[in-house]
């Protein structure tokens, strides 16, 4: 090789090693703190994403918790969060809570929703009408649904909850649940649903899929079962977006974390892989 070409060679290296270096300190000049409240439900998505997103600007700083998608709109309300995680457009009137005025809804994923059963149930299939008659203290034993004779036992997540919110109405029909002293509980997250079902014999509740495993069994609704793909041809309609709520258009961090989220690479990623769907995917 002439001296020519191995003096081009070499400066056509030092420039791609300078852009490559250009583009790794672009990534890092991102500053801020980004704080997330709301949705148990989208908590673990949210959590892989500030993860992803964390490593990728690591001079931005992302708390993320979960106390109920009621509380997201709240704390974004109150300037406590930048983002507010909610299972409902919370810019709008939905039954039982009026619209936070001023905040913007992002949608970041599809949420399907399961009804789930302590793995000592042998139900694996229940009607509209067999939901309704549980939740509604109707139906007590799981004998009257054609299980074994024992008492239903009810978890049922606080007022406040966005699944709970999807799931009296796409499950239930509108139904609404009836407070029950006996065999009868309320827990205020996702995380407690898992853990009361999971340990409770007779249980009944309800959880997103991203929740869901071996620990409780998913029951059939109307004969289908909850999964993505159900849920994308439009068999299985217990279902919701999921959004992030701000005050206003989001500017900086939260603005970049938002359409991270967004993005191709995390919708068709980690989000896939967690069992939320991406929100191209739905027609």
């Amino acid at each position: 090789m002439s001296w020519f070409k191995k003096a081009s060679v070499l400066a056509l290296s030092l420039a791609l090693l300078t852009t490559a270096a250009v583009t790794v300190e672009a990534k890092s000049t991102l500053k801020g703190r980004v704080t997330i409240n709301g949705s148990t439900a989208l908590l673990p998505m949210t959590l892989q994403a500030k993860k992803e997103f964390e490593k990728l600007n690591p001079k931005v700083s992302i708390v993320a918790s979960g106390k109920g998608s009621v509380t997201g709109p709240q704390s974004v309300s109150k300037g406590i969060a930048d983002i507010g995680a909610c299972d409902w457009d919370a810019s709008v009137d939905v039954p039982g809570f009026k619209a936070f005025k001023g905040q913007v809804a992002h949608k970041v994923a599809v949420i399907p929703f399961a009804a789930v059963v302590n793995k000592n149930v042998t139900v694996s299939n229940l009607t509209t009408e067999q939901l309704q008659g549980i939740f509604t203290g109707k139906i007590t034993n799981w004998k009257q649904v054609g299980g074994q004779d024992a008492d239903i036992v009810v978890i049922n997540r606080s007022f406040g909850s966005g699944t709970r919110v999807n799931f009296q109405l796409k499950a239930l029909d509108g139904k609404e649940t009836v407070k029950k002293d006996k065999n009868y509980k309320e827990v205020g997250s996702s995380g407690d649903m898992k853990t009361n079902v999971s340990t409770t014999p007779g249980a009944i509740g309800y959880i997103d899929l991203a929740y869901v495993n071996s620990d409780m069994k998913a029951v059939k609704i109307n004969d289908v079962e909850p999964t993505t793909d159900n849920v994308i041809n439009g068999k299985y309609k217990v279902w919701s977006y999921g959004y992030y709520m701000t005050k206003g258009q989001p500017t900086g961090a939260t603005k970049a974390f938002i359409e991270y989220v967004q993005s191709k690479t995390f919708q068709e990623g980690s989000l896939k892989k967690m069992k939320f769907i991406p929100i191209s995917a739905m027609k």
